[in-house]
């Protein structure tokens, strides 16, 4: 059989021969968005839950989910503040918290009618029972504790509502921040949003809550120090404890921020041994987080250009290789095109996602992409279904880019090519 010679197809199925020994090779479309859904899509679960009892995967438990992450940012940013200015501050956000903790309480109850994934079998769980004991070992107890309104029950049996003691209570709130990282863990695996993204949110995030955590606790040692004008704000503004709310936060903002990005202007410093233990802390806590922050960027980064590098060094490369051995022009563009060709479909993945995948369940995607090629083609017209069914599972996608050689004249092939899209022509002592 006589074949052209330049393949100028976007791809062409390759069957090998068979002789025994081949291994089986596939190949396709893009197939990572079918084949790894989001967000745990592919998680078997009952058909029917029993009574009384919520699915995890019911949109509308979805939406309460969200609604409380809402709210778990709302109560990591008022604890800290409540926690350092809790004298200063009014009686309505102490009455927002009550509403808070009473929809926190509602999830408590209702964590007990929703099945769990088993980490072991990774079947939904749906035993009441078993729901139960799951959740009353796990963090029953801190949910609680987080929930619980010690500011309000205080109040009813008038306490001292400034102590420390209750303070310290009401931050078990902070709890609840697991949830807000179980999201941007789950977000990080969603194929909807960019990962990138959702990283940089996560940073910043972190970021935020660690430099207004600090401030409040740095201006919360200068509120009970005994002496006002020998602290970090009292030495620059002596009547703090008179000025405003907004002015005192936005100065342990400020203290926070050039100690954290380690600018250090001098003008607000540690006056007492106090504020030295804190800032010595916070400054050891500084270097993990930098660290963490420099690290996270810096793979975010590389991620995002190693493959334009390793490309622009495969070019240099070819190109050098040319040049050394002078090579003919026509040889180093064709060598320079298949480069670029491969750099574009090295981002389907398409191999590398149908080798994860069992054997059956690749013969039968290579079914459904390759047989009409086939039954379609003037060499196998006449043959029968069963035969090409066969054949079929045994075909790879391949890409060749203008004026590449597949063939050469002399060769004794051992593949055999079906041109689906493009052109071939012929070029004097090569076949393509």
């Amino acid at each position: 059989m006589a074949c052209p010679s330049f393949c100028t197809s976007s791809w062409a199925p390759r069957l090998p021969c068979f002789d025994g020994d081949s291994s089986s090779r596939f190949g396709g479309r893009n197939l990572s968005g079918d084949l790894l859904p989001s967000l745990g899509a592919t998680t078997q679960q009952p058909p029917k839950l029993r009574k009384h009892l919520v699915s995890p995967y019911d949109p509308r438990y979805k939406v309460w989910e969200i609604f409380l992450i809402l709210l778990v940012v709302y109560s990591a940013w008022i604890c800290p503040l409540e926690f350092a200015f809790l004298r200063y501050l009014p009686r309505a956000p102490f009455i927002v918290d009550d509403v808070v903790n009473g929809f926190f309480a509602v999830d408590i109850v209702l964590t007990f009618f929703v099945p769990y994934v088993d980490s072991k079998s990774y079947l939904l769980v749906d035993d009441p029972k078993k729901i139960a004991v799951r959740y009353l070992s796990s963090w029953f107890a801190f949910d609680v504790c987080s929930t619980f309104p010690f500011h309000s029950i205080s109040l009813l049996f008038n306490r001292h509502e400034h102590s420390l003691g209750l303070k310290f209570l009401n931050a078990l709130r902070l709890w609840r921040l697991r949830r807000v990282s179980s999201l941007f863990a789950r977000l990080e695996k969603d194929i909807r949003f960019n990962y990138a993204v959702i990283r940089c949110t996560k940073l910043i995030s972190v970021t935020l809550f660690a430099v207004h955590c600090a401030g409040c606790i740095n201006y919360l040692i200068a509120d009970r120090y005994p002496d006002p004008r020998r602290t970090w704000i009292g030495a620059s503004m002596p009547d703090f404890r008179e000025a405003g709310l907004w002015a005192r936060y936005v100065t342990s903002l400020y203290w926070s921020i050039t100690t954290m990005t380690t600018t250090g202007y001098g003008d607000l410093h540690a006056e007492n041994t106090r504020e030295m233990l804190f800032g010595i802390a916070y400054m050891l806590f500084n270097l993990w987080l930098t660290a963490y922050l420099i690290g996270n960027m810096t793979n975010l980064v590389v991620h995002s250009t190693s493959r334009t590098r390793d490309f622009r060094d495969m070019v240099q490369a070819a190109s050098e290789f040319a040049a050394r051995n002078q090579l003919p022009q026509q040889i180093e563009e064709q060598m320079l095109n298949h480069i670029c060709l491969r750099f574009r479909t090295e981002g389907l993945k398409q191999q590398e996602t149908l080798e994860i995948l069992p054997k059956a369940m690749r013969a039968s995607i290579s079914l459904c992409l390759f047989f009409p090629v086939v039954q379609g083609s003037y060499l196998f017209k006449g043959v029968s279904s069963g035969f090409i069914q066969q054949l079929v599972t045994e075909m790879q996608a391949e890409y060749y880019a203008p004026k590449e050689d597949v063939m050469l004249q002399n060769d004794k092939p051992s593949d055999l090519h079906l041109l689906v899209s493009g052109a071939v022509v012929r070029r004097q002592n090569n076949l393509a």
